[in-house]
């Protein structure tokens, strides 16, 4: 493109003025002047768009780097995401493993010390050893309840079974559950009720796995003779208070009390026990019904206060529960146990026959599936994780073999999620037990085979 510089319009100008016939082109000089003035505009246009269209290019191409980047980035979270998730299933899978573990030795041991308080007739110090033993079993069975209630929690695993309740029943719920601790252990106990209904909205079993586990560990870090006191307060929402005069928090406890496995200071001997989970889980818990719980303390030595505030329902109180009448035992039975815990099929072997039941064994799935199709059995008791084929397997093809009726099935295990009894349920089972299971509970469900069979 032509341009015309400064010096050459000034050429221009003098040479009209100076040759004389300046009047007769000054009309045209003007033009070009103006032509040459449009032209630099134009020229200047041209060189300010050029400069806009470079600026352009540059943030088109830095939009692309960083498009670019954002892209690589999400690539990135999503890898992150999927192996945080996997990490997640994978340490579900091991925790609900190690719950199946510990829970197994645990049967034969609970088994066995029924079966020792039964012989020995209820008196004397024998019977006190083998209550001795069946607390810790049902200690240990607790610990474990709260490591998967805690692995179920942190993976979004628990729903709730929201209906209208009296907290009153539920508080007396828990308090019957720690009140032989608290009396083993001569504490002093203090209840403060309403005198009328306190209704929330919730799920009647995790809340009184909620104040269970308050009271357990109120009752847990109080000195032998200390009081220990409960107190519903009722104006815009629900207040319940769990106080005593234990062994108290410093500050730098209390703000990670509730974090998973946070526990305060302890000595070597350890004599508290726990996981540093139970608390973990009652936050959760009660931040799922849309309440909060805190913790206060004024010191080492002061004791311990928490609070849980829930919302009050606007509901009525629910009708009474029919009360079921206990089942009343039955007429012998021929019974199949699948266990290959040798122990444990020896115990159960032992108290079924003292029901007065026949008793055949297996301790692995084929053998039990060949006794199963080879005989008439009344009922069958199938543990699930058997060798050669597991427990739904084995009940699978027995149902698949059989037009209809057959043994009742009872699944004895250490898997306690609700995928495992929804699993035990389609192939067959028509009661599932987890361990460590109490004898009451299993003779009652065989009781229900005397019943519908």
């Amino acid at each position: 493109m032509t341009t015309f510089q400064g010096e050459d319009k000034a050429s221009l100008q003098r040479s009209s003025a100076n040759d004389g016939i300046g009047d007769t082109l000054q009309p045209f000089d003007q033009m070009l002047l103006r032509r040459v003035a449009a032209l630099e505009a134009d020229n200047a246009l041209l060189r300010r768009e050029a400069g806009e269209r470079e600026e352009l290019a540059l943030l088109v191409e830095q939009l692309r780097e960083a498009n670019g980047n954002l892209v690589l980035a999400a690539v990135n979270a999503q890898s992150s995401r999927d192996d945080a998730e996997e990490t997640n299933r994978r340490q579900n899978e091991f925790l609900a493993m190690l719950a199946h573990e510990l829970r197994n030795p645990l049967v034969p041991i609970s088994m066995s010390a029924s079966l020792l308080e039964r012989a020995i007739g209820g008196a004397g110090q024998e019977t006190r050893l083998t209550q001795v033993i069946q607390r810790q079993v049902d200690h240990m069975a607790h610990l474990l309840d709260d490591l998967l209630d805690a692995a179920r929690l942190s993976s979004g695993k628990i729903t709730l079974g929201i209906q209208a309740l009296d907290l009153r029943a539920v508080i007396g719920q828990a308090v019957e559950t720690v009140q032989p601790r608290i009396r083993e252990r001569d504490q002093q106990f203090e209840l403060q009720l309403p005198p009328h209904p306190v209704m929330v909205d919730g799920d009647q079993v995790r809340l009184t796995q909620v104040f269970t586990n308050l009271l357990g560990n109120a009752s847990k870090y109080t000195q032998d003779g200390g009081w220990i006191r409960l107190e519903v307060r009722c104006a815009d929402e629900v207040v319940v208070t769990v106080a005593d005069n234990g062994t108290g928090m410093e500050a730098s406890t209390i703000t990670r009390v509730f974090d998973l496995f946070s526990q305060g200071p302890r000595s070597l001997a350890r004599s508290e026990g726990g996981l540093g989970v139970g608390l973990n889980v009652v936050r959760n818990l009660v931040g799922m019904h849309g309440g909060s719980v805190t913790a206060s303390s004024p010191g080492l030595g002061a004791g311990s206060s928490f609070t849980v505030r829930l919302p009050l329902s606007h509901s009525h109180v629910p009708a009474a529960p029919v009360v079921q009448e206990p089942a009343q035992h039955g007429a012998a039975r021929r019974i199949l146990v699948v266990e290959d815990n040798v122990d444990a099929c020896e115990v159960l072997r032992m108290l079924l026959e003292l029901e007065g039941h026949a008793v055949d064994v297996a301790h692995d799935g084929h053998a039990g599936l060949r006794m199963a199709l080879g005989a008439r059995y009344d009922a069958i008791v199938c543990d699930i994780g058997l060798p050669g084929i597991d427990g739904y397997e084995l009940m699978s093809r027995l149902r698949a073999g059989q037009d209809g009726g057959g043994p009742l099935a009872v699944a004895l295990s250490g898997y306690g999620h609700a995928n495992d009894r929804e699993r035990a349920k389609e192939v067959g089972f028509d009661r599932y037990l987890v361990k460590p299971v109490g004898p009451d509970a299993l003779m009652e469900a065989l009781e229900k085979a005397a019943a519908t069979g």
